[in-house]
C-alpha cells in the first residue's frame, strides 16, 4: 500500500485523508519535514497561500519540499498548493517551490464568485467532475512541458508536468475521488522498482 502524506500546515487535511484513504492509499498528516522519508507521494492541500509559505518558511519545510519533488517523488497542489507548485505567480516576484513550468493568478474569478461548482472534464480522469472552486486560482500559461487537463471557460484549472499534479479546484470536498485515485496511480508508477537489464 503506497503512503501519501498530506502537508498538515493549513487547509482541508481531514478531508484530503479522508479522499487518499477512500482510494485505498494510507494517508499520513505531515508535521515536521522528516516525516518526508516515510511517504511515496504528497499532496500540498488547499489554504491561504502566503500563510502555508510563511509557515513552511517557519517549521524549515522549503527545501526538504522541493527536494522531494527533483527525487522523483509525486506532489499533488490544490488550490493554494497549485501556487505553491508554480514557477511564477502574477503580481509577486517571490514564487515559492517553483516545480512546475506555469504561471499563476491568485483569486482569479474574482470576488463575486468566491466560491461556486463546475461539471469540468478532466483528461484522462472523468468528463463529468464535480469541482468546487473557493476563491480559487487559475492558470495563466504554461510551459511546454505541461500538460492541460482541465479548463473552465477558457482557463487552465488542472495541469500535469511528469510527477506533478495539481488542480485549481478542491476535490476533496466532494465524495468523487477520481482525481484523488488518478494521483495514487502516479505514485503507484513513481514507485514501480525500475527493471534492470531489460
Amino acid at each position: 500500500m503506497v503512503r501519501i502524506g498530506v502537508l498538515g500546515l493549513q487547509g482541508a487535511i481531514r478531508e484530503h485523508i479522508r479522499s487518499v484513504e477512500a482510494v485505498g492509499a494510507e494517508g499520513i498528516v505531515i508535521k515536521h519535514k522528516e516525516q518526508l522519508e516515510e511517504i511515496d507521494g504528497l499532496i500540498l492541500p488547499g489554504g491561504e497561500s502566503t500563510t502555508m509559505r510563511r509557515l513552511i518558511d517557519k517549521y524549515d519545510f522549503l527545501e526538504p519540499l522541493i527536494n522531494f519533488g527533483k527525487q522523483g517523488k509525486p506532489i499533488f497542489g490544490t488550490c493554494a498548493g497549485l501556487i505553491l507548485l508554480a514557477n511564477d505567480i502574477v503580481g509577486n516576484d517571490n514564487a515559492h517551490l517553483r516545480l512546475m513550468d506555469m504561471k499563476v493568478e491568485r483569486n482569479a474569478f474574482g470576488r463575486q464568485r468566491e466560491s461556486f461548482e463546475a461539471e469540468l472534464e478532466i483528461k484522462g480522469v472523468a468528463s463529468d467532475f464535480e469541482a468546487v472552486f473557493i476563491r480559487a486560482p487559475y492558470i495563466v500559461e504554461v510551459g511546454p512541458e505541461v500538460e492541460v487537463m482541465a479548463t473552465y471557460k477558457g482557463s487552465i484549472v488542472a495541469a500535469k508536468q511528469g510527477h506533478f499534479l495539481c488542480s485549481a479546484f478542491h476535490p476533496e470536498l466532494t465524495d468523487d475521488h477520481r482525481l484523488t485515485a488518478y494521483f495514487k496511480e502516479m505514485v503507484e508508477k513513481a514507485n514501480e522498482p525500475v527493471l534492470q537489464g531489460v
